[in-house]
C-alpha cells in the first residue's frame, strides 16, 4: 500500500528543503522515495521531481489567463486540480504500488486551514488507498516572541482540524534560533505547549489591548489539547532521522514490513494457532508506538544541541567528522595497498611462467 505525506505551512518554513533533506536521507537508507509537486508557482525544485504540477497547470498562467492575483491563482490553481485528480490518480500509480511520496504543497496557508479543495484532494488520495500524514512546518523563530508563538499555537490548531489526517507539528530551522534571542521558557515548554498562563506577562507587554483575547486563544487551544511539536534542524541527520520516525508512525508506516521481509522465526500465521503459540502483537505495537528513543529524541538533547551548547557540539561533531574522514582515507589506503600486492604478485607470476615456458 502507499504512504505518504502531505507537506504545508507557511511561505519560508522550509518545506521544499524539508522534501530534499527527506529525499537525500531515504535514498541513503534505500528506502524508495519520491516527491510531488503541488506548488504551480514552484518552478525551481531543489529535489528529483517524480510528478509536477506545472505540468498541469502553473500560477503564471493562470493570472494571465484569468486575471487574478497570486493567492486568488493558487486557489484557482487548487481547484482546477481537483476537477483534474484523475490527470493525477494516473501519474500516481505509476510510480507503484508501495510508493512512499512527499506532496510538497504551496504556503498559502488558506489552503490548509479554510479552502476545501486541498481537503477534498487529501480525501480522495485516501480513498484510492494512500495512508498519509500531514507534516506541518513552522520557523522555529517565531517562538522567540510570545504573540507570534500564539499565532502558530492557532495556526496548527486549525489545520490539524481542517486536514483530519494523522498530523506532525514541525519547529523547523531548530539550528538557527539562537541568532534571534534569548528564549523566555526552555524549549520543552514550546515544543509540549505547557500552560501557557505563563505567557500572559509577555503578551500583555507586547500588547496590553488585546491581552484578554491572546489569553482566550491560550484557552481555546488548551482546552482542544492536541497540538505539539517535534524539532527540525534538517542538515542534521539525528533531527532528520528522529522526525521520520514520528512521522512513520503517525502513518502508520513502522507497521508494515518491507516487501520482501520474511516471516519472523516462531510466528505462526494460522489465526486458530494456539495462543501461546502466536506471535507478540503487544510487544510489537509496544515497540513501535512507544517511546521514541535516539539522539535527538528528547527536546532537552535539541535545546543542549542548537541553543545551550552550540559552539561545543559544532567542534565535537568536525572533530568526530574529522576522525571520520581519516578513517575512511586509510581504510582506502589499506585497499589501494592490497591490490598494488595482488597486482605485483600476478605480474611476477606471469614473468615466472614466461621464463619456465622459454626453457621448455
Amino acid at each position: 500500500m502507499p504512504f505518504g505525506e502531505i507537506v504545508v505551512g507557511a511561505p519560508g518554513s522550509g518545506k521544499s528543503t524539508y522534501c530534499y533533506g527527506k529525499h537525500q536521507l531515504l535514498t541513503a537508507l534505500s528506502r524508495p522515495i519520491s516527491i510531488v509537486n503541488l506548488d504551480p508557482a514552484n518552478d525551481s525544485l531543489p529535489y528529483p521531481c517524480a510528478i509536477d504540477i506545472a505540468e498541469l497547470i502553473t500560477l503564471a498562467d493562470v493570472m494571465e489567463a484569468h486575471g487574478l492575483g497570486p493567492n486568488g491563482g493558487m486557489l484557482y490553481a487548487m481547484e482546477y486540480l481537483e476537477a483534474n485528480f484523475d490527470w493525477l490518480e494516473e501519474k500516481l500509480a505509476e510510480l507503484g504500488k508501495d510508493a512512499y511520496v512527499c506532496f510538497d504543497l504551496p504556503g498559502q496557508v488558506e489552503l490548509s486551514t479554510n479552502h476545501d479543495s486541498l481537503r477534498r484532494i487529501v480525501q480522495r488520495l485516501t480513498k484510492i488507498g494512500f495512508r498519509l500524514a500531514a507534516v506541518h512546518l513552522c520557523d522555529a523563530h517565531y517562538i522567540t516572541d510570545a504573540s507570534k508563538y500564539i499565532s502558530v499555537l492557532l495556526l496548527s490548531l486549525r489545520a490539524m482540524l481542517h486536514l483530519e489526517l494523522p498530523h506532525i507539528n514541525v519547529l523547523s530551522k531548530v539550528d538557527l534560533i539562537k541568532q534571534y534571542g534569548d528564549l523566555d521558557f526552555n524549549l520543552d515548554f514550546y515544543t509540549e505547549v505547557q500552560d501557557l498562563s505563563h505567557l500572559e506577562n509577555a503578551l500583555s507587554a507586547a500588547a496590553p489591548r488585546f491581552k484578554e483575547l491572546n489569553m482566550a486563544i491560550c484557552e481555546l487551544v488548551e482546552e482542544f489539547g492536541l497540538v505539539g511539536f517535534e524539532t527540525l534542524a534538517v542538515e542534521d541527520k539525528h533531527s532528520m532521522l528522529h522526525l521520520t520516525h514520528a512521522i512513520d508512525r503517525a502513518s502508520g508506516y513502522v507497521y508494515v514490513p518491507p516487501p520482501d521481509a520474511k516471516q519472523p522465526e516462531g510466528t505462526v500465521p494460522p489465526p486458530n494457532a494456539d495462543a501461546a503459540a502466536r506471535p507478540n502483537a503487544y510487544g510489537l505495537i509496544s515497540s513501535a508506538a512507544g517511546k521514541l528513543v535516539g539522539t535527538r529524541s528528547d527536546v532537552r538533547d535539541v535545546q543542549e544541541r542548537w541553543i545551550d551548547a552550540r559552539d561545543e557540539w559544532d567542534e565535537f561533531e568536525r572533530e568526530g567528522w574529522k576522525r571520520e574522514g581519516e578513517a575512511v582515507r586509510r581504510a582506502a589506503d589499506a585497499v589501494t595497498r592490497e591490490k598494488e600486492a595482488r597486482d605485483a604478485k600476478t605480474s611476477t607470476s606471469r614473468i615466472r611462467e614466461r621464463k619456465t615456458a622459454k626453457m621448455l
